[in-house]
């Protein structure tokens, strides 16, 4: 089966993704799962457990234990529920989203001006590309 140069170079990202995600994992004294946990908690802010559970696909027993291993290293502490007084939710701390973002910002950054010297129809031809690229992702997900 003859792959693409571009479907070689994507598989290479997807390996340098899990790379990046050792080293910054490293960085914050994480395992990549409690770092899986932190990105959801960097972009969305606070969650419950269960929130957590849901998204990382694990129970919430695990969950309860990831969220104890980060808040033993200062990422994260629980707070009562806005709304629920039975319920806590998880929040990450300031200076562990600042940790984060300032190993992550410079990826996001870089990725983002690397469409910087392509035309504006370029740019939606790889745009477009990548679009059908997680079209694909999601049919195998959903199959």
């Amino acid at each position: 089966m003859d792959v693409r140069e571009a479907s070689l170079l994507f598989r290479e990202i997807l390996d340098l993704t899990a790379e990046f995600e050792v080293d910054v994992s490293a960085a914050l004294s994480v395992n990549r799962r409690d770092f899986e946990a932190m990105q959801h908690l960097v972009m969305s802010g606070s969650l419950s457990p269960t929130e957590i559970a849901r998204r990382l696909g694990v129970t919430t027993a695990a969950a309860t234990v990831i969220v104890d291993r980060l808040t033993a290293v200062g990422h994260v502490h629980r707070e009562p529920h806005p709304t629920d007084r039975r319920a806590v939710v998880v929040v990450p701390t300031p200076a562990s989203v600042t940790q984060a973002m300032e190993r992550i910002r410079p990826l996001i950054q870089g990725v983002d001006a690397a469409l910087d010297d392509f035309s504006t129809e370029e740019q939606a031809a790889i745009t477009e590309y990548l679009r059908r690229v997680a079209g694909v992702y999601r049919e195998q997900l959903d199959r």
